[in-house]
């Protein structure tokens, strides 16, 4: 007789219970993808300084206009919760003191993408689109590009534009404000 195996899929209310039953512990580098614990990858020197780059200019450009959020989970959905680089969300007093940050939250995810990218691209770029995320910047780290994602319709972006040094963008949200591309990539 031949068994089939399947898989145990968490949600994100039983993946925060093992964090408070010390499962999880908080040097666990981990994100929730399809109710599967994903171990994320080492965060490298550049890769931290981009974060470091695009935390500080969001946090001059839009204070008071938007949450800079770097590195914290943003909830897609009942069996989804990835951890990007950095979130900028609509502004809240309490700062999401009393309510998880969520995908309709959201106006900017970035993700910092130097040995990630096929993942960030195929993977999470997708769930993203999924769950309405307005628009999605990849800093492309291996070639030194920004590919800038909006407009999302089922599991993809209408309008993927890829950007280089020299370029400048804005959010959508906030076209009064540009950035030039090599500011972020450093």
């Amino acid at each position: 007789m031949q068994v089939e195996a399947t898989k145990k899929l968490f949600t994100v209310d039983e993946y925060y219970r093992m964090a408070e039953a010390g499962i999880l512990g908080p040097e666990d580098r981990v994100e929730l993808i399809d109710g599967e614990i994903i171990e994320m990858s080492p965060i490298g020197v550049r890769h931290a300084a981009c974060v470091n780059r695009a935390t500080e200019a969001f946090i001059a450009a839009f204070r008071g206009r938007a949450v800079v959020s770097p590195q914290n989970p943003l909830r897609l959905s009942n069996y989804t919760e990835p951890q990007p680089d950095l979130v900028l969300l609509k502004p809240r007093a309490d700062y999401y003191a009393s309510k998880r940050s969520a995908a309709e939250d959201a106006l900017l995810v970035l993700e910092v993408s130097d040995t990630t990218l096929r993942y960030d691209r195929n993977v999470k770029l997708p769930h993203y689109a999924a769950a309405g995320v307005r628009e999605v910047w990849i800093e492309n780290l291996q070639e030194d590009l920004l590919l800038v994602c909006r407009d999302p319709s089922g599991n993809d972006y209408k309008t993927c534009l890829t950007l280089q040094r020299g370029d400048s963008v804005s959010l959508a949200v906030f076209p009064d404000v540009a950035f030039k591309v090599e500011d972020l990539l450093g």
